[in-house]
């Protein structure tokens, strides 16, 4: 799955996890490569339908039940929710800007939207946007286009505008790896 062994992988809380596969599956998705040594500029935006709530109540309750005066920093550091984004953006080499959406109803959407924005200012020439829902992970690579490049944009813009009409988010999310891909 990953390019190189992820370090502290086994103390990583589920959204990490989970995050750290979706991406990898992203960027090999993408035809990219990435090292232990080698630095990208490429950002990393995502969401979820939990926060960190899992990792906050496992914090509280090994605290409360263990008696314990001192907090466990290995379980501290998963209270936050963009926890997992900055593991992966140090396991990946990711040093584009990094971003964790939060709302009333955090969405895929709103992370594909947000990265498009991103994007179009010029905070990256690349960006990962992805949510972590549930035990499912799912990750999309885009780009900014250059001359003579396919505007990936475009495919964002339309993948959403179809998921506006009624459409599910799998037809979504095939409709936009299609053109992500340069097929019809």
């Amino acid at each position: 799955m990953f390019a190189y062994p992820f370090k502290n992988h086994g103390r990583l809380d589920r959204a990490s996890r989970l995050t750290a596969v979706g991406v990898a599956l992203a960027l090999r998705d993408a035809g990219l490569s990435y090292s232990a040594e080698e630095k990208q500029n490429i950002g990393i935006i995502g969401t979820s339908d939990e926060g960190s709530l899992a990792s906050d109540l496992l914090y509280f309750k090994d605290y409360a039940e263990c008696g314990r005066t001192l907090s466990r920093a290995n379980l501290f550091i998963y209270t936050l929710p963009s926890s997992a984004l900055g593991e992966a953006a140090i396991h990946f080499g990711l040093q584009g800007p990094l971003l964790y959406l939060t709302a009333e109803r955090a969405s895929l959407q709103a992370a594909l939207e947000t990265a498009e924005e991103m994007l179009e200012l010029g905070e990256a020439e690349a960006m990962l946007a992805g949510a972590v829902n549930g035990q499912e992970a799912l990750y999309f690579f885009l780009t900014r286009a250059g001359a003579g490049q396919p505007n990936r944009l475009g495919s964002a813009r339309e993948a959403r505008q179809k998921a506006a009409k009624g459409r599910t988010l799998g037809d979504v999310i095939q409709q936009f790896q299609r053109r992500q891909k340069g097929e019809s």
